[in-house]
């Protein structure tokens, strides 16, 4: 943390201050890297009998407010405009509405 914010701020005594925030920080404690699992080998995904038995899914996020108030994509062959303040249920309804209807329900959904 401390090289990033070099970068754009000095004050006397920073790194210690920053040394001492972060060491108080649950957040921070929780998220550094001793404490995580170390990542695995990526497992291939297996080709589906049938068309949309297996789907994936992922948000693009982050981007700019539409006029209809969106400012996510949710992408799952289909892109579906969203927002990020949505529900888990509310993102269920959506999908039983957009893909479900169109596409019947899928074996599994990475």
């Amino acid at each position: 943390m401390y090289n990033d914010l070099e970068k754009l701020y000095w004050w006397s005594r920073m790194k210690h201050d920053i040394l001492e925030f972060v060491s108080r920080c649950l957040i921070c404690q929780q998220v550094k890297s001793e404490h995580q699992v170390p990542l695995g080998l990526l497992q291939p995904v297996t080709i589906p009998e049938w068309k949309w038995d297996k789907i994936t899914m992922d948000f693009v996020m982050g981007l700019p407010l539409t006029p209809k108030k969106k400012n996510v994509v949710w992408v799952s062959a289909h892109f579906i405009p969203v927002r990020m303040d949505y529900s888990l249920d509310k993102l269920a309804e959506f999908y039983v509405a957009e893909i479900v209807r169109l596409h019947g329900v899928p074996i599994s959904i990475i």
